[in-house]
């Protein structure tokens, strides 16, 4: 069955447009959960401001004369009103609420933070560097020393809005008469004027300037961190608490080392005589000693051979990672008539022959588990 609007609102048919916005408005008063709090008067504040709504449109009440429901669904149930945020909302229109309580906001606020992006080598990544970088940001005013005004006095009360930092103004619509605030266009809504800006700064307490800075960035820091500087970034609006910099480091790909963690990985050739019967290869690390790694007689290839405590630094904690050998065991494509000699007398002595073998280790091998997984 249709709702009634015109008895939510105490009305009949023939009501006019004003006679509904005077009934409205009275109830309004009446059940507003601001003046009424009881669970009875939010439900029937919400009855009447959906009843203007539908009264006050032309094709909704249409609809509603010829007996029907506009707000009636598949199910019989009111629909979205749509037209209001919230049925406080319609009471602030009347009634002058909400918005204006919000007060001035302060001339003095935190500045934002800054991001420069800086490039080094994987050994100044090794031992930490000092590195000069250039900053353009907001700094304080020299010439106000961040006040904003050229005699450094205190700023004024704007008269224009009695230091609210808002204006009203009353205006007539179908509903009544609507009050609307808005910034104060005087003082940009701080409450407060200064009588004399500063002509270097136009009143803001601070400008734009480039600086130069040394960082100091840690051993051990990896690709895409960043090093923090408090209070290094840009400076606030009327002198206000600087953020902070943020430096992102880049570091540079190096020809011999890769790095993983702490870790430093990297590939030594091994001939395939030295590989078999032993041999020792120099590296140089990066701080430039010496590293000797031990070639195991019989090492094959991908061995890996490993070095405790000469990778990087660690950051956050004592001690380094390791060095990484990964052997790659390098056969001669070309070789002399002698080296050929001596090769063909090893293998006659040797008497190996290339073939298929079983794999016979512990865990097989690769092919030898791909056939197991597929027998299952």
């Amino acid at each position: 069955m249709a709702r009634d609007y015109y008895a939510i609102l105490g009305l009949t048919p023939d009501a006019t447009d004003n006679d509904i916005k005077k009934a409205y408005r009275r109830l309004a008063r009446k059940y507003h959960p601001d003046v009424n709090s009881t669970e009875e008067a939010a439900e029937k504040f919400s009855e009447i401001s959906i009843a203007q709504e539908l009264l006050l449109d032309p094709e909704k009440r249409r609809i509603i004369d010829m007996g029907g429901d506009p707000l009636a669904g598949p199910s019989g149930a009111p629909g979205n009103m749509g037209g209001f945020g919230g049925f406080s909302d319609i009471f602030d229109a009347f009634f002058g609420g909400g918005a204006g309580t919000r007060g001035p906001r302060s001339r003095v606020q935190p500045g934002n933070d800054a991001l420069l992006r800086t490039t080094i080598t994987l050994e100044e990544a090794y031992s930490g560097v000092e590195q000069e970088v250039t900053i353009d940001t907001a700094v304080v005013c020299e010439t106000c020393e961040g006040t904003g005004s050229e005699s450094k006095q205190k700023p004024e009360t704007c008269t224009h809005c009695d230091g609210m930092g808002e204006v009203q103004q009353v205006q007539r619509s179908f509903l009544g008469n609507v009050m609307t605030t808005s910034t104060c266009p005087a003082c940009g809504g701080y409450g407060e004027i200064i009588p004399d800006p500063c002509p270097t700064c136009d009143g803001a307490g601070r400008v734009k300037a480039r600086r130069e800075k040394v960082i100091q960035i840690p051993a051990g820091i990896s690709d895409t961190m960043r090093v923090r500087m408090a209070g290094q970034g840009e400076v606030g609006h009327g002198g206000g608490p600087a953020g902070d910099l943020y430096v992102e480091v880049d570091v540079k790909p190096h020809p011999v080392f890769t790095r993983e963690k702490d870790n430093l990985h990297l590939t030594v050739h091994v001939p395939m005589v030295d590989a078999a019967l032993g041999s020792t290869v120099a590296v140089q690390s990066l701080d430039g000693t010496m590293i000797d790694f031990v070639i195991p007689a019989g090492t094959q290839p991908a061995d890996r051979l490993v070095v405790s405590g000469k990778g990087m630094p660690r950051l956050r904690g004592e001690g380094f990672g390791n060095m990484i050998a990964h052997v790659d065991v390098t056969v001669p494509r070309e070789l002399d008539d002698k080296s050929r000699e001596l090769l063909e007398k090893l293998r006659r002595h040797r008497a190996e022959e290339a073939g298929v073998h079983a794999d016979e280790s512990e865990h097989g091998s690769v092919f030898s588990k791909l056939r197991n997984r597929f027998r299952k």
